[in-house]
């Protein structure tokens, strides 16, 4: 008689097997090389849809390994090159890597350790498109926003999803704050979903803020059944977080110790 897959030989209970990692990136190399092109690639251009006021450049002129096995994403108020934004001569520059046609993924556990800027006008987020987009457009490939900060808000993060009827501003998200006053540029911190068929869930350092399921989209479409791609970027500007200010200091830096993605067990 066989033995049962979740027992041992002797009959006891077996240990949950782990679960497999899919995706890993630590960011191990030189200080000043570009992330590994086999993995992630970098897009170039501004934004208007967001009105957001960056330029997103290629190369290691915004995004570079430091060398002590991080990613650091900066932005930059410059304008080395004449970059043109929808609003006339650009203002600032940064970067956006993502993994589409590189990796995609379908439930599991996705998170990055991170340590995030701060400032009025700064926007870093890590997130997850549908790898429809190019054919059914935004927001009926699907959003999951795995972490958001706006800059004036230094201690609250927000986690959301993005579909059909419920985009934009009627995103169904969720907030986590950090207690006593902590600022997340003061320390590195995990940002993670655990999706599943049957719900999205939200940590924050391993402790859990905010699910969402199915139901929540009422008779709209739950559209986060397919695989999809990773987006790290690091916004100044835009219609959430409002422009930078006299108070706003740059540059910037989002920095990355790592993003893995591990299927459930």
């Amino acid at each position: 008689m066989a033995t049962p897959p979740d027992r041992t030989d002797d009959g006891r209970k077996a240990a949950a097997r782990p679960a497999a990692v899919t995706f890993e990136d630590t960011f191990d190399g030189p200080a000043g090389s570009g992330v590994d092109g086999s993995k992630w690639q970098l897009e170039t251009g501004d934004n208007v849809n967001n009105h957001e006021r960056q330029y997103y450049t290629s190369g290691t002129d915004n995004a570079e390994l430091d060398g002590s096995g991080n990613l650091v994403i900066t932005a930059r108020k410059e304008n080395p090159a004449d970059y043109q934004c929808w609003y006339g001569t650009c203002e600032y520059t940064s970067a956006r890597l993502n993994t589409a046609e590189k990796f995609t993924t379908q439930y599991g556990h996705v998170e990055a350790r991170m340590k995030l800027p701060r400032g009025q006008g700064i926007w870093p987020a890590f997130w997850m498109l549908g790898e429809d987009i190019g054919s059914k457009g935004w927001p009926a490939c699907g959003e999951i926003d795995v972490m958001e900060n706006v800059g004036k808000e230094p201690g609250t993060v927000h986690g959301t999803v993005h579909g059909p009827g419920y985009s934009g501003e009627g995103g169904l998200g969720g907030g986590y704050t950090l207690p006593n006053g902590e600022a997340f540029a003061d320390d590195f911190h995990t940002f993670a979903v655990d999706w599943s068929p049957e719900a999205i869930k939200w940590s924050v350092d391993g402790q859990e803020f905010h699910t969402r399921t199915p139901a929540d989209a009422g008779s709209n479409e739950w559209v986060f059944d397919h695989p999809f791609f990773l987006i790290l970027n690091l916004a100044v500007g835009g219609y959430w977080p409002g422009d930078p200010d006299g108070t706003t200091e740059f540059p910037q830096q989002l920095t990355v110790d790592y993003v893995r993605v591990t299927s459930g067990e």
